[in-house]
Order: structure tokens, then C-alpha cells, then sequence
């Protein structure tokens, strides 16, 4: 007699060994998922664009990436004083300019958007020949960056955005390597009677190192005229290296946030009082001055 058999049990799931881990994912397949993230992003149009042209997501994945590794390995940029740039609101930052090309600039934009807790974006008042140059002109609309007049300011820091403004301007970044760190005229301080007419914080902001990026031993000032330019600088390698003379040199960097000079007290019509409006630009101008003599004694050498 042939004994009956039951169903047959179904086998037991595999057991994982004790020290196995869930699998980590690397690096270049989290960057893959992101660059894949953002192509879908851009042919379904699931992003945004501001009155000003800004697209931050273009900004972060396009046009940030190109600056960190100046920022973290070229220049090896410290900031110091984040804390005091507000998490939330406007706030207007004024910093000194230098080195021939405005990559001081660029290198504040990198350190409050990457270092900053709450990841600000800096949206710079730039002068008109940055929007009159092919490609240039377009960036820096798609980075929110717009034009250096108190109207467009004060859109910006009433939307609660942060605007950067470099007073010196060119004569700041074209000035000789013999007066660096060495502060030019201010102007007449729109930018005060812009943070006074919209209550924000004016932070200070010393920037040391890109003085010696391209040090400028002389301007070819006819020629730069003839060229519509505001100068055209000769550095120890530009033009003498060709296209190598373009590649700036390693400088150690300091970036200083100060602490903020409060506007709100003063109330909106005090951007019509001319000598407050001198006063401040003065202040702001003097902090900024002493805090640069104060980082280059602190300073240790150009390189490091």
C-alpha cells in the first residue's frame, strides 16, 4: 500500500546574513538621478521664473556647479560672519570690489547660497555692460541678477530678496595692483536710500584675496575706449601667456559678512535726508575699509 503524501510546503524565503547592509547609493548615481531629474523638470516646464527672469533651478544645477570648485579648491574661499546675513527677509549687501574680473562677485553669491543655513540666494545689482553682453547678459537675467538702479532694488529687498551692490564699481575691479585693498569712491549712496526707503539691514561685507587674482600693472585705457570697455588690463601673465594669462591666480580668500546696520528706525522718508544718507554711505564705507586692514593683518600669506 503506497502511504498518501500532503501538499508540499513551500520553501522558506531566503535569510539575510546577519552583517548584510542595504546597498548605499554612489555618488555618480545620486549626480545621474538629478541630472535626469532636471532634464524632465525643463522639457515639462515644472519650474519657475521670477519678474526679474530668475530661474533657480537653472541656477543651482547649471550655473553654480562651474563656481564651487573655484570657490572650495581654487581659491579655498572662508566665510566668516554668515550668521549675521538675516535667514528670512531683505537684506542689502555692500561689499568692496577688486581683481580686474568680478569673480568676488560670484565667489559671495557661492557662500551664501551653499554656506548660508537657510541657502540664500544673492541677487546682484550689476552695472548695464553686464546686460549688453552676448550670453553674459542672458545669465546673469536667468541667476536674478538685474541692473544697479534704485527702482529695481527696492522690488527686490520689498520681495524679502537678498541684493548685493558693489559701490565702487569698475573703478573698484580696474584700479592698479598698487592701491589694492585700497577703497574708491562710493557714489552718492543710492543703495542707502534704497535700503532706507524698504526698512532692510544693510550688511557690510570685506572681501579679501581677489586683489591678487590678476593684479593690474597697467590699463591700455585708448584702446579700451576705443573697444567701448571701461579699461583693458596688462597683469604679469595677460596678454604675455596667451590664453593661460586668463586663468587666475590661486589666492587664499576671506569673505567677512559684518553685523547689520539697521535701517528700520529711521522710517522710509528719511531716504529723502540727504546728509543721513551721506552718514550711512560713510559708515558702511569706513566698516568695510577697517575690516580689510584688520583680515590683511590676520592673513598669513597671499597663498594660504
Amino acid at each position: 500500500m503506497i502511504p498518501l503524501r500532503g501538499p508540499r510546503p513551500e520553501p522558506a524565503p531566503p535569510v539575510a546574513a546577519a552583517d548584510e547592509q542595504p546597498r548605499v547609493e554612489s555618488a555618480l548615481e545620486r549626480r545621474l538621478a538629478g541630472g535626469l531629474a532636471f532634464l524632465r523638470r525643463r522639457l515639462t516646464g515644472d519650474y519657475t521664473v521670477d519678474e526679474f527672469g530668475f530661474d533657480p533651478d537653472l541656477t543651482d544645477h547649471v550655473i553654480m556647479p562651474p563656481l564651487r570648485p573655484l570657490y572650495e579648491r581654487w581659491f579655498r574661499v572662508e566665510a566668516i560672519g554668515l550668521h549675521n546675513v538675516p535667514s528670512t527677509g531683505g537684506a542689502l549687501v555692500v561689499a568692496n570690489h577688486s581683481g580686474t574680473v568680478p569673480l568676488d562677485a560670484l565667489m559671495t553669491g557661492v557662500a551664501l547660497r551653499d554656506h548660508h543655513p537657510a541657502g540664500r540666494a544673492l541677487r546682484m545689482l550689476a552695472a548695464d555692460l553686464v546686460f549688453t553682453l552676448p550670453v553674459v547678459g542672458a545669465v546673469a537675467r536667468k541667476a536674478g541678477h538685474t541692473l544697479a538702479c534704485n527702482p529695481d532694488a527696492e522690488r527686490l529687498l520689498s520681495a524679502g530678496e537678498i541684493a548685493g551692490v558693489w559701490p565702487e564699481g569698475f573703478k573698484g575691479i580696474g584700479k592698479p595692483f598698487s592701491e589694492r585693498y585700497k577703497l574708491q569712491r562710493f557714489g552718492r549712496g543710492g543703495f542707502v536710500s534704497a535700503a532706507l526707503r524698504t526698512g532692510v539691514p544693510i550688511i557690510p561685507v570685506s572681501i579679501v584675496g581677489a586683489e591678487e587674482i590678476y593684479p593690474m600693472v597697467a590699463n591700455l585705457a585708448t584702446l579700451a575706449r576705443l573697444l567701448g570697455l571701461p579699461y583693458l588690463p596688462i597683469t604679469p601673465t595677460f596678454p604675455l601667456l596667451g590664453p593661460l594669462g586668463l586663468i587666475p591666480l590661486p589666492s587664499k580668500w576671506l569673505i567677512d559678512f559684518g553685523e547689520p546696520i539697521e535701517t528700520a528706525h529711521y522710517g522710509a522718508g528719511a531716504a529723502d535726508d540727504p546728509m543721513l544718507v551721506f552718514n550711512l554711505t560713510d559708515q558702511v564705507r569706513e566698516t568695510i575699509q577697517q575690516t580689510l586692514f584688520t583680515l590683511l593683518a590676520q592673513r598669513r600669506s597671499v597663498w594660504s
